[in-house]
């Protein structure tokens, strides 16, 4: 029986004039403003929140009733949103 012959890979190089225009971008740092204003949106959240059960639904807005939980959760998922963009 004859013996098979041993295939050589070739190493994938990509070529060089196709590149895709996200790694550019993704080499440079996040601005400043961006940490401190998701810290201070979670901040802001989580007082909202903890202000309107403290005060037994009366504050920040009486008149929002439960949609102050609306607002103390949107702030916290908002920051979310922007230290998604955080690198």
């Amino acid at each position: 029986m004859p013996k098979s012959q041993v295939r050589k890979k070739k190493v994938y190089t990509p070529p060089t004039d196709v590149r895709p225009a996200a790694a550019a971008d993704s080499k440079k740092p996040s601005p400043i403003w961006l940490p401190i204003s998701a810290v201070t949106l979670i901040v802001v959240g989580i007082a909202w929140l903890v202000v309107y059960y403290l005060s037994s639904q009366e504050y920040p807005v009486a008149a929002w009733s439960y949609w102050n939980l609306a607002v103390g959760f949107g702030c916290m998922v908002a920051s979310l949103g922007i230290l998604s963009r955080w690198r």
